[in-house]
């Protein structure tokens, strides 16, 4: 989709494990846009739209263990379609920057490899319902003892998958860096172990290349 100008917007998505910063990221990045002209729409994942807010609550509420891989993964690929058309699709139609924090990547990390080899059927889904990949997505890679301490501290109500443990973290850390090399084209790895500051003026760098 496009918008009447025939400007399509640019979708930039952050990826990484539990605790490596990526909700901050998602907010310095669409500052600086902003401030570069961008008309920048932050949204997250899973949620974004009413509908798929409501799914969120129904997947990270609860026991650990409260769902299968298999229907946690037609959940998220019911919220990611919602949002895809209520939110981030008519968006990007408009000529609007749309940032998102986790996208479809997340689902083939953690119900496609953590919980069950059920990546492909995570991927004939998203072909299926969804369709589209970022254009640009920034892993923000962490140690995962340290990025498990912070995600502990925040102490949030809604997100279980923290239960898991540093097993589940060193799991994702290997399995992001693995999407990394077979999506070349549009990941890029930031260490998310230096400063805030120092991390934000890398992604800005990266943004700044990718929308040029």
């Amino acid at each position: 989709m496009t918008s009447a100008s025939g400007q399509q917007g640019s979708f930039i998505t952050f990826e990484g494990i539990d605790g490596s910063g990526k909700s901050t990221q998602v907010h310095r990045l669409a500052d600086h846009l902003r401030a570069r002209g961008h008309d920048v729409v932050i949204t997250r994942e899973p949620g974004g739209s009413p509908g798929a807010e409501e799914i969120r609550a129904l997947v990270l509420q609860g026991d650990p263990d409260r769902w299968s891989a298999e229907t946690e993964i037609l959940l998220f690929t019911a919220a990611r379609r919602d949002h895809m058309e209520r939110l981030i699709g008519p968006a990007l139609a408009a000529g609007k920057t749309v940032i998102c924090d986790r996208f479809a990547d997340s689902t083939r990390m953690y119900q496609g490899l953590s919980r069950g080899d059920l990546r492909a059927v995570v991927d004939q889904l998203h072909s299926l319902m969804i369709g589209r990949e970022p254009d640009l997505t920034v892993l923000i890679d962490m140690d995962p003892a340290t990025g498990l301490e912070r995600a502990l501290a925040r102490q949030t109500a809604d997100e279980r998958f923290e239960a898991f443990g540093a097993g589940l973290q060193q799991a994702m850390r290997a399995g992001f860096l693995a999407l990394a090399e077979e999506f070349r084209d549009r990941f890029r790895v930031v260490d998310g172990g230096r400063d805030i500051d120092t991390v934000a003026a890398d992604i800005a760098a990266i943004a700044d290349n990718a929308l040029a």
